[in-house]
């Protein structure tokens, strides 16, 4: 009897006990975040990602009520950083700003890295996308993407095009309209998005695909002109740019986007969290016309949407590196 007695007590104890610890399990849980998170771009200071990454991270401070830390770790076309991010704890501390560019790209450019574009990552959310604006010197004769395209169709000699680097946007862009306007085109890649388009200034090459925010301040300035951009429709931040479609080019429609990603393995609530702070960071009007001034457009959807939106742009990608024969460096 005794015995019986001891163990319903012990029984007891044990359930009262983890009733009463519940809550403070409950407790710690959502407290996330307790410490500053450090938000990864896989890119130098000043280039167009680190220019969009600030002043989320900035916003989601406030929302998260912890410091977001902007850790610039750039090289090898991102994948540096990337790989740095895929390989740290999941616990929401260490998150990756990521592009298009290390995320659908490179995966099929390298022969060998040490992450997934699938498997290493949770994908919470993107939060900027942007098109690609074909531009050409201001002294160039040239003035509309219909002559540029008859002049690399009619000209023996093959239009330069500068890129950023070996499998870039600039760089599978231009590879996208050489197939499509079935020219030759001479590929000449930069180190950075900034040399290329120095080189274009300068007359060194014809003609670049640049991301839209790292050429937009140079439009305006006249120091270079806007034939076309690669969206589904007309930039707002350049009205008056016919987008390549309405050109008369239906296929050639490119966009690139910037989003958050954690390691895989990160806890559903931790993403959860983080995905509603994303939700009100790009939502506030402040972001969107900071965004906007670089030729920018906030995005916002679900982890499960953004991670079918990395499948497909895998896959795209991945058939223009194959079928241009194209290799990294």
């Amino acid at each position: 009897m005794f015995q019986t007695l001891f163990r319903r007590g012990l029984c007891n104890s044990a359930l009262l006990g983890a009733l009463l610890l519940a809550p403070l399990v409950c407790s710690a849980q959502a407290a996330y975040p307790t410490r500053p998170i450090h938000l990864v771009v896989p890119f130098p200071p000043g280039g167009v990602a680190d220019l969009i990454a600030r002043p989320i991270a900035e916003k989601i401070s406030k929302e998260l009520g912890q410091p977001v830390i902007v850790d610039n770790r750039g090289g090898a076309t991102g994948t540096i950083g990337a790989a740095f991010v895929a390989n740290s704890q999941p616990d929401g501390y260490t998150l990756l700003f990521g592009t298009t560019n290390e995320i659908a790209m490179s995966p099929t450019l390298y022969k060998s890295l040490p992450y997934s574009p699938v498997k290493s990552f949770a994908p919470i959310m993107p939060v900027a996308e942007f098109p690609n604006v074909l531009v050409v010197g201001s002294a160039t004769p040239v003035k509309s993407f219909a002559e540029l395209t008859s002049l690399a169709q009619a000209r023996k000699k093959s239009l330069s095009f500068a890129s950023s680097g070996v499998g870039s946007t600039n760089h599978l862009t231009a590879e996208i309209f050489k197939s499509l306007a079935k020219i030759n085109i001479l590929h000449v890649p930069y180190k950075g998005g900034g040399p290329a388009l120095i080189g274009l200034i300068g007359g060194q090459v014809d003609a670049m695909y640049a991301t839209l925010p790292s050429a937009i301040n140079l439009i305006r300035g006249g120091k270079l002109q806007a034939l076309a951009v690669t969206g589904e429709r007309r930039s707002p931040a350049l009205p008056d740019v016919p987008t390549a479609k309405e050109a008369g080019m239906p296929g050639m429609v490119v966009t690139t986007w910037n989003g958050v990603l954690a390691p895989a393995g990160t806890p559903a609530a931790v993403v959860d969290r983080l995905h509603r702070a994303l939700v009100q960071a790009v939502a506030d009007p402040d972001i969107k016309k900071r965004l906007a001034a670089v030729g920018a457009e906030t995005m916002s959807m679900t982890p499960q949407a953004f991670a079918a939106l990395i499948r497909s742009d895998f896959d795209r990608w991945s058939g223009v590196i194959k079928g241009a024969g194209i290799e990294a460096e």
